[in-house]
């Protein structure tokens, strides 16, 4: 570890993008490897793919429990309605006199708990899903599978943040990469606050230039630095010279561009990530990581 990075402590650099489908992951992934020591968050949690990649060896697994739904036991119940009139979400559902709660409609309010004059309705903690910490050849890697339909996924997101840094701080390990959900909602909000860096990826299109504004909006709200990336540049030059000129007006720094390259495809396909090959990304890719590195003020 650095003397800088015994001064500041871990480093957490946020890869984000404002759309999915940009190459975030594989960005990430290569720069795990890359970085010659970290500890991994792949905190899209609802579609989680870095394990894909890196072959994780699952040495811990935890449930993610979280959040409460109504359920009405029908033995208890005495058919009143008084949960039908309070619930402004439509959850309790009515049939042949008996009475239940849509979990998926469901919003864990509480209200026809409190007021069922039966007291026939529990309130139990939702299981969510599971979050896992893994061994990788480029790391720690603190990972998770959100339950289909489940949310408190930014809940499960910043748990996964800070099982991270754990593990960093107690190895000694300066540098947490953190794989973030697209888009700005609560998941990506929970990925990026407090980090060191982002890192958003794009592409030279026009709707990737409209999702670049809104992400930068959202991380200069919270004060945080941000490096822009142009993945497949190449395939727009006119477009990434207008999304490099925004993001730097507004604070951004450019860390460089990546080229258009089937060989990323063929990396995917092979299980690896795109700097364990020799296409010719894999050398865009590490150029932007030396470039990240010398703007986020940590070694590379």
């Amino acid at each position: 570890m650095s003397m800088q990075a015994r001064r500041e402590g871990v480093r957490e650099i946020a890869v984000i993008s404002g759309k999915g489908g940009t190459g975030k992951t594989s960005f990430t992934a290569s720069f795990a490897v890359l970085a010659r020591g970290c500890v991994m968050a792949d905190c899209d949690v609802d579609a989680a793919d870095m394990h894909l990649l890196l072959a994780p060896e699952t040495v811990e697994r935890n449930r993610f429990l979280s959040g409460n739904k109504a359920f009405i036991r029908k033995e208890a119940c005495n058919a009143c309605g008084r949960c039908v009139e309070l619930c402004r979400f439509g959850a309790v559902r009515v049939e042949g006199g008996s009475y239940s709660v849509d979990s998926l409609a469901c919003e864990g309010c509480g209200l026809c708990v409190r007021f069922c004059p039966a007291g026939a309705i529990d309130f139990p903690v939702c299981d969510c899903g599971e979050w896992m910490v893994s061994r990788t050849r480029a790391g720690k890697m603190v990972h998770a599978r959100l339950t289909p339909g489940a949310e408190n996924s930014g809940r499960l997101v910043s748990l996964v943040r800070k099982e991270a840094r754990k593990i960093a701080e107690g190895d000694g390990t300066p540098l947490v990469l953190v794989d973030g959900p697209p888009g700005i909602g609560c998941p990506v909000i929970a990925s990026v606050t407090g980090a060191s860096l982002a890192v958003i990826v794009t592409e030279p299109t026009m709707s990737g230039a409209h999702d670049l504004e809104r992400v930068l909006s959202l991380t200069g709200h919270f004060g945080i630095p941000c490096a822009v990336c142009v993945n497949k540049w190449d395939i727009n030059p006119e477009v990434t010279a207008l999304i490099e000129a925004s993001a730097e007006k507004s604070g951004a720094r450019a860390a460089g561009r990546v080229g258009y390259d089937p060989g990323v495809t063929r990396a995917m396909v092979s299980a690896k990530t795109v700097v364990e090959t020799d296409c010719a990304a894999s050398a865009d890719i590490s150029a932007v990581w030396k470039a990240v590195c010398t703007i986020g003020g940590f070694d590379g």
